[in-house]
């Protein structure tokens, strides 16, 4: 008797447990489809590409790279393209820097953005003006200016192309700091090492 009891138990037991696991399992799933935006046109769900290009030596030689990664804090939803982008805010950590040179990575995140005062994350803000042009708002360095920028709709596809100045953020310091840790990589055939305070920004949005 107390051996069938003991059965029935285990039985009750494991049955128990494994609609326990149905339901967690079920929860999950739900919570996991809630994360999605329910919007039209989400930042935040779409592929964003966040490619730039900076310059080295006198005859300003061409180095891209990208961040990998982006965070919408803010905004970024819309019932259109133009409406998702308008006022969506945005940070971006600088350990997510790729130029497919691990050593160049390293060196930009300690020598420029390691110097810098509270820069594990670049911030800012896009604001569209009119059709084609725009102005971000972006924090670096402790310092918050402005960078107009134009850029073009196409389809689900919004892109958007400027050029920013480092020193409006008082990076002159860490941009001595890049150069003189790639001194030599940046010298160019007149022997003078250079590292150009410009630098190109090219972003895409593919909803």
């Amino acid at each position: 008797m107390k051996r069938v009891f003991f059965i029935s138990f285990l039985v009750m037991a494991t049955a128990f447990n494994f609609s326990a696991c149905k339901s967690e399992a079920k929860k999950d799933q739900v919570t996991a489809v809630s994360n999605k935006s329910s919007a039209a046109f989400s930042v935040k769900d779409a592929k964003n590409e966040i490619n730039f290009t900076a310059y080295k030596t006198s005859d300003k030689v061409a180095v891209g790279g990208q961040f990998k990664k982006v965070d919408v804090t803010a905004g970024g939803e819309g019932s259109s393209v133009k409406e998702a982008i308008n006022n969506t805010e945005f940070s971006i950590p600088v350990s997510s820097i790729f130029t497919k040179d691990s050593s160049r990575d390293f060196k930009i995140r300690k020598f420029f953005f390691g110097i810098m005062d509270n820069t594990k994350l670049l911030s800012g803000k896009l604001m569209l003006t009119d059709d084609t042009n725009g102005t971000a708002e972006i924090k670096m360095n402790g310092v918050t200016k402005s960078v107009v920028f134009t850029y073009t709709i196409t389809g689900n596809v919004f892109n958007m192309k400027a050029t920013m100045d480092v020193n409006n953020w008082d990076a002159s310091a860490a941009l001595a700091s890049l150069n003189k840790a790639c001194e030599v990589l940046h010298k160019g055939a007149d022997g003078v090492s250079k590292t150009w305070n410009d630098v190109a920004l090219d972003i895409t949005t593919t909803f």
